[in-house]
């Protein structure tokens, strides 16, 4: 089955309003003739308007890199996803391996997030990743198998169009480090047997699996080669137009 290929980048706490504008209004013209790539960016919360204003008329895709899986509440500093869809974006990155380091988002958070973003009609962009110990130790597939069990148990397999994984090796995030293509090959292989043990081997076939961790221009294209490599999500590299429309470009 062919996956259409899907270039994600995440900011982070990067970029003012502004300068969100003011990035997409050039990306976008950059971009405008790659038709066969989907391509995203998920902005800071503060960003969301000005960047959806910005990429009008384009086929770029805004999104956040989070919510609350409450539609609303007293739960000071979130946003939920009928928040993020009147902003006008329509992508959600849930379990980034930051968010499960530092804000305590556990298995049955991302699988709560996931549902709220689906339900809503976002497209969720949901991570799964081993961290340096797990790696070193062998317990790279069970990291895995464990993560993606807590986000697609009684996941309901017509959501899966709206439904993209992400594999992120923690200890490839920010640090310079990269899986060489044949690791994340084998990580993304398993990741997809998985799912079709969990939802069936149809909806495997038509799940992206993105790879994150220290992607640059120079290894974007080896990554892609890979059969179950269908997409990048880039940190860093897309802050910088010039690099993120090479790694578009790949």
């Amino acid at each position: 089955m062919t996956r259409m290929p899907f270039l994600a980048g995440n900011w982070k706490m990067f970029k003012t309003g502004s300068e969100a504008a003011e990035y997409v209004e050039k990306f976008k013209s950059l971009i405008a003739d790659v038709k066969d790539r989907q391509t995203a960016l998920a902005v800071p919360a503060t960003a969301l308007y000005q960047a959806v204003a910005a990429a009008r008329g384009s086929d770029l895709i805004i999104g956040a890199q989070n919510l609350h899986w409450e539609k609303e509440g007293a739960f000071t500093g979130e946003i939920s996803a009928p928040m993020i869809s009147a902003a006008g974006a329509s992508m959600v990155i849930i379990g980034h391996s930051e968010r499960r380091q530092y804000f305590g988002d556990d298995d049955s958070a991302v699988a709560k997030k996931m549902a709220a973003a689906l339900l809503e009609g976002l497209l969720a962009v949901v991570c799964v990743g081993e961290s340096l110990k797990d790696r070193e130790s062998g317990q790279t597939i069970d990291v895995l198998a464990k993560q993606l069990r807590g986000a697609l148990t009684g996941f309901n397999p017509a959501w899966t169009q709206k439904l993209v994984l992400a594999y992120e090796p923690v200890w490839a995030i920010g640090t310079g480090k990269t899986a060489t293509a044949d690791e994340a090959q084998q990580s993304h292989a398993f990741i997809r047997s998985e799912v079709a043990s969990l939802l069936g081997g149809q909806a495997a076939d038509s799940l992206r699996i993105l790879y994150g961790g220290s992607v640059k221009p120079d290894n974007a294209a080896s990554l892609m080669a890979q059969p179950d490599i269908d997409g990048l999500l880039v940190g860093g590299a897309s802050l910088q137009i010039e690099s993120f429309v090479k790694i578009v470009r790949y």
